[in-house]
């Protein structure tokens, strides 16, 4: 075992039910009292590196404190995720995923893409109609990994195009600047989310998906577009725990809880005895607009981790600062 050990949380801190990612950070942001071994661990490390997000950044926090300790290239909305988890390396490439966009009077939301509840049979049916069209813009298609409706994109267009990260869309509008690229290098990605819209619009698979009750597929989302000059090792003291993610995106409260105390009985306990083994130990806490890494102290952690992520006060109580 590697003698370091870094845990990433993203959804560390639930923002108020109703609020957009821009929404201050209320004061049950993390739980009160603070789980056990949490509350260790932040009694052993100090408050290091800090990374901040306007509402409107291309990715979130998470996303740029986990590239950061990838070891990736490239700044918000030009980090090559699909290069780096495929190890592609030379070829510019993306992911695609199927996604259902709500279209209002006035306003354009995209829905989680685990709401569309796909099957391996639906996805490639759909992959075999939409391919073409990508190919006749540059861009190669292919099935990637176990989740139904996720793609491997391939091509010279994908090298400088900016994505915006599904985490920070999922649940919100789409803003007119994102739907229109004239003039930019995602001018023919948006080209081809219209003819896709079209396309799936007349194709049989979208009255069945109705008649069953399920959300149409009307559109599909870019994210992780870049390339890779040379090979990027996945760095393997880095661990990310994922639970917190989902409910705080729903933000739901109940759940958020419960999944912090099955976190916190398991990978942030086993942090707490890598420290207290002698081991190097840094935990990065990551809500909607920041990320806080911690890392080893020469002295007790608390006194310098108050004020910290913007909310502490004492090890029981939190408030906004």
């Amino acid at each position: 075992m590697s003698d370091k050990l870094h845990l990433l949380i993203p959804g560390a801190v639930l923002a108020p039910e109703g609020s957009g990612p821009g929404a201050p950070v209320p004061a049950s942001a993390l739980p009160v009292p603070l789980p056990p071994n949490l509350r260790a661990l932040l009694a052993l490390l100090a408050p290091g590196a800090t990374i901040s997000c306007e509402e409107d950044s291309p990715s979130t926090p998470f996303e740029l404190a986990l590239a950061q300790a990838q070891g990736l290239p490239g700044e918000a909305g030009h980090i090559p995720w699909a290069a780096f988890e495929t190890g592609t390396v030379g070829t510019p490439c993306a992911f695609v995923r199927l996604c259902h966009w709500q279209v209002g009077a006035d306003h354009v939301m995209l829905s989680p893409p685990e709401d569309l509840a796909l099957d391996q049979e639906t996805a490639a049916t759909l992959l075999a109609a939409m391919a073409p069209y990508f190919e006749e813009d540059g861009i190669a298609l292919q099935a990637y990994g176990s989740v139904p409706g996720v793609w491997l994109a391939t091509g010279e267009p994908l090298r400088s195009l900016r994505t915006v990260s599904l985490q920070r869309l999922a649940g919100q509008r789409l803003t007119p600047a994102l739907l229109d690229a004239a003039g930019s290098p995602d001018a023919t990605l948006r080209r081809l989310q219209n003819e896709m819209q079209m396309l799936l619009y007349t194709h049989p698979l979208t009255e069945e998906r109705q008649r069953r009750g399920l959300q149409p597929v009307n559109s599909f989302w870019v994210t992780g577009a870049g390339v890779l000059a040379r090979p990027v090792a996945a760095a393997s003291e880095v661990q990310v725990e994922a639970r917190l993610a989902a409910p705080a995106l729903r933000r739901d409260a109940a759940a958020h809880a419960l999944a912090w105390q099955q976190v916190d009985a398991g990978p942030c306990a086993s942090l707490l005895a890598h420290a207290r083994q002698g081991g190097l130990a840094q935990l990065t806490l990551c809500g909607d607009r920041a990320a806080q890494t911690f890392g080893p102290a020469q002295n007790g952690g608390w006194r310098r981790f108050q004020g910290a992520f913007g909310f502490l006060r004492t090890p029981d109580g939190l408030k906004q600062l």
